[in-house]
């Protein structure tokens, strides 16, 4: 992994042209939910405590309980361990624990915290601290997915992932909870995946990999052109796009990530590794086309394509109804929706623009960018770029997120293109295309400026990013804003000064060539056999035309004529019977050829009506048959037409039978009256019932989709609720451990002194005792709750009781010696019981056997008599 900072390869035109400055000090994002105690404690324990890196810690927590995370994570590691707070500086080999109701970020190397805008179910402070990371450390930063409910931090590592930054998530299976981790995986933005208590060694390794900062890379230094050309040939063949001409330092660090990860240290072993690894080759694939993108990027620009480029464009195609516009390298479509949504706001401050409409055609090398854009749904984030006035507009809310409005994606046609090998689009009044030049050698540059000039119309715009010009082509495109990157196309360029690149057209070889027909050249041949050449010359002169065709319509044999029934198609030449076939004909032929498949009689389609040539009209009759025989003509299917002849009628008989005729007809019209008129009233019944059912559906829908976005609602807030209580019965069962071992240790230590003690509460109930108290006073484990004044004492101390209520009322430390009835004698002290909140919650009583001094005492009063 390499640690010097770099501009990151984007889909085409998706990249981020801001170099960050280099970082001494990375830091380290970790992210849980429930079940994420155990995990992060595994974690952190695992951390050498000289890693020279931050950590940040997030957890979901209830936002009115104090947490304890900071004090039960402190126990696992020497590193300290604090409650962030606003502005605090980040120091390197330090854990900072998110507090309560907060989202947490990173700016500028200190720790950012706000209030949540979110409902509680709704909030995702992983996301926020991920981004976060993402802008303000680069490829520095790391983010790591821990166990966990929902999909938070999913989002978060594709940003990471996106800036070329290192991500980890724990192995779904050694999780409590697997959704989070499942998630990120799942969304492919994870490089590492091992268990909690590995993920430090292996992201420690992983960095290991990469080269010192300040240093040359190491893949630069080696003999690589071999190596290198075979991993281009390799991405080639699998994913027919060239990456010769991208830039090569761009290469090497998308190729050192990948080695790094694999613990792969020279371009020989990752080729060979490729070799035999081919879902390597689609991972490093997408790694080369990672996009970093946002809605209305460079808000300068925006603002001048809506007050001035785009009306201008507007006012310029008075006679041009539609709009056309090219965003090349749309990654995942937010570029290509901002440009519709100013294309909207520009349309609306001209007073006789409505009839203009826009097409949008956005472009990217990657089919998931693709996927994603055609999908409009963005996360929550996108609201720190949009405008909440656009939102409200072009954006509908949804639980996880927005979704672009129809009105705004039905103005924008997704395509997977390769900018360097597929044609381009064409008569274009828009070229976007934006941060995508930098990444590509300076031939290929050169060869897509006079492309994008062949595809606008004259007074064209093209748009570059804020690191890219035109270069040497003034001659083709003169800058509008050179600041903005706005160049306006130049129509009197010389056809000498401009060169397309079509060599990075397909060849012509690959384009798929037409079914060959076979010419009947059956005149031409010759034969000795009478009865072969009498049937030769029966069937050309005197049977019905005829075609054969395959099962996708292609004809394969025609026989006689039949230039009354089809005619070539305008355009590319095309043998398809679909394609040729007369008006009148196609659709009864069409559907008989289907039904033909299914069964072995021939399908009859009597008097049909087709146009001739010169403007009459013939009727035909058609037979469509499949074959089954001969074994060469299996699975096609015969066509024959048969004209049918014009009857000429008997004068003698003409009013006869055109009366009959007549008689016939208008009964049959009567016939059919009837029948359509009992059709409509049947057909207006069922068109009122389906309205009623219609309508009574409709209000269903509405309750039902109301009451599930409520229950949506409830889900979301009863999993986050989850979630915080499940972090917070994770504290207490730690505390609960901590109590109860130190519950142990005060038994010990009790036991241990010898000393009677009686531990009693305001009321002067015995709460607690030591094993030494029992054999003064008769009392048992049973006994706890029990007065004072019921308990039995080899004491002669009557005013014990008294004493003990007098101490509690007044606070006043009483100590007295008590002889018992075998003789012995004890100190007797009372003491308030004082808790940690300073609140007196009873007295203590301690008995010390003073018996050996009074004995001592005793023999020396009788010393001093004698």
């Amino acid at each position: 992994m390499p640690n010097n900072p770099c501009p990151i390869v984007p889909h085409h035109g998706g990249g981020d042209t801001t170099a960050k400055s280099p970082v001494t000090m990375r830091i380290l994002g970790i992210g849980a939910s429930a079940g994420g105690l155990a995990p992060l404690e595994q974690f952190i324990a695992r951390v050498p405590p000289r890693s020279h890196m931050a950590y940040v810690v997030v957890q979901h927590l209830d936002p009115t309980h104090k947490a304890l995370l900071p004090e039960l994570l402190q126990r696992a590691t020497p590193m300290p361990v604090r409650e962030a707070r606003q502005g605090t500086l980040i120091e390197p080999d330090c854990v900072y624990v998110i507090p309560p109701n907060t989202e947490l970020s990173v700016v500028d190397g200190r720790l950012n915290l706000a209030t949540p805008l979110e409902s509680r179910g709704m909030r995702l402070p992983i996301n926020v601290l991920f981004s976060s990371l993402a802008s303000a450390q680069g490829e520095q930063a790391i983010g790591v997915v821990l166990s966990g409910m929902g999909s938070d931090g999913t989002l978060g590592l594709q940003a990471i992932k996106a800036v070329g930054g290192l991500t980890a998530v724990q192995q779904p299976d050694t999780a409590q909870f697997d959704a989070m981790p499942s998630s990120a995986i799942a969304a492919n933005c994870a490089d590492i995946i091992a268990p909690p208590g590995d993920l430090p060694a292996r992201i420690l390794a992983c960095l290991a990999q990469g080269p010192k900062q300040g240093a040359p890379g190491h893949l630069e230094t080696e003999l690589e052109a071999t190596p290198l050309q075979r991993i281009l040939r390799l991405l080639q063949g699998r994913t027919r796009h060239d990456f010769s001409l991208y830039k090569p330092s761009t290469l090497h660090r998308r190729m050192e990530r990948r080695m790094a990860i694999h613990g792969i240290a020279t371009l020989t072993n990752y080729a060979d590794y490729l070799q035999h690894n081919p879902q390597e080759i689609d991972l490093l694939f997408k790694e080369v086309l990672i996009g970093v993108t946002s809605f209305f990027r460079d808000a300068p620009v925006w603002e001048y394509l809506v007050d001035s480029t785009l009306p201008e464009l507007l006012a310029r195609r008075p006679r041009e109804p539609h709009l056309r516009a090219w965003v090349v390298g749309c990654s995942t479509g937010e570029e290509a929706y901002s440009l519709a949504m100013a294309f909207t706001e520009a349309l609306e401050k001209l007073p006789n623009a409505h009839d203009v409409t826009l097409q949008i055609f956005a472009s990217d090398l990657s089919p998931d960018a693709i996927a994603t854009a055609r999908r409009g749904h963005y996360p929550a984030e996108i609201s720190s770029s949009v405008s909440a006035e656009r939102l409200a507009r072009f954006f509908s809310a949804h639980a996880d997120g927005y979704q672009i409005n129809s009105d705004i994606r039905d103005l924008v046609l997704f395509a997977q293109q390769d900018v360097v090998l597929d044609p381009p689009f064409t008569r274009l009044d828009l070229i976007s295309c934006r941060n995508l030049l930098i990444y590509f050698d300076q031939s290929l540059q050169h060869k897509l400026i006079p492309l994008f000039h062949y595809s606008l119309r004259a007074g064209g715009v093209l748009l570059l990013g804020s690191s890219e010009t035109v270069g040497r082509h003034t001659q083709l495109f003169a800058p509008i804003q050179s600041k903005l990157r706005l160049y306006l196309r130049q129509d009197s360029a010389q056809s000498s000064d401009i060169r397309l690149p079509v060599k990075s057209l397909p060849p012509l070889s690959w384009i798929a060539k037409e079914l060959p027909v076979s010419a009947n050249n059956s005149s031409s041949q010759t034969t000795d056999n009478l009865q072969a050449a009498a049937d030769q010359v029966l069937l050309q002169v005197y049977a019905p035309a005829a075609v054969v065709v395959n099962d996708e319509g292609d004809i394969v044999y025609i026989s006689g004529r039949t230039g009354k029934y089809l005619e070539p198609a305008a355009g590319k030449a095309n043998w398809n019977f679909h394609a040729m076939v007369r008006e009148g004909l196609r659709t009864p032929i069409g559907s008989a050829l289907r039904q033909a498949a299914d069964q072995s009689e021939p399908l009859h389609l009597p008097g049909l009506q087709v146009q001739l040539p010169g403007g009459g009209m013939q009727s035909v009759d058609v037979t469509v048959q499949a074959l089954r025989e001969p074994t060469t003509l299996r699975g096609m299917k015969m066509i024959v037409f048969r004209d049918i002849a014009k009857t000429h009628a008997n004068p003698a008989n003409k009013n006869k039978s055109t009366t009959a005729a007549h008689q016939a007809y208008a009964a049959e019209l009567q016939q059919y009256q009837d029948e359509i008129q009992t059709l409509r009233e049947e057909n207006r019944t069922s068109q009122e019932e389906l309205q009623s059912a219609n309508e009574e559906l409709q209000s269903t829908n509405e309750e039902l989709q109301s009451t599930n976005e409520e229950l949506t609602t409830s889900k979301e807030e009863m999993q986050s609720m989850n979630e915080e209580l499940q972090t917070i019965n994770a504290e207490m069962q730690t505390k609960l451990d901590d109590l109860a071992l130190a519950q142990s240790d005060m038994n010990n230590l009790l036991n241990s002194i010898e000393i009677a003690i009686l531990f009693l509460d305001q009321n002067l109930n015995l709460r607690r005792f030591t094993d030494r108290a029992s054999k003064i006073i008769s009392i048992r484990e049973g006994d706890i709750g029990r007065p004072l004044s019921d308990l039995t004492t080899s004491l002669l101390y009557p005013e014990l009781n008294d004493d003990a209520l007098n101490t509690l009322s007044t606070l006043a430390f009483s100590e007295k010696q008590i002889t018992t009835t075998n003789d012995r004698w004890f100190t007797v002290r009372i003491m308030p019981y004082r808790r940690l909140d300073n609140v007196i919650d009873g007295v203590v009583i301690t008995l010390i056997d003073i018996t050996a001094t009074k004995e001592l005492e005793q023999a020396l009063r009788k010393d001093l008599q004698s």
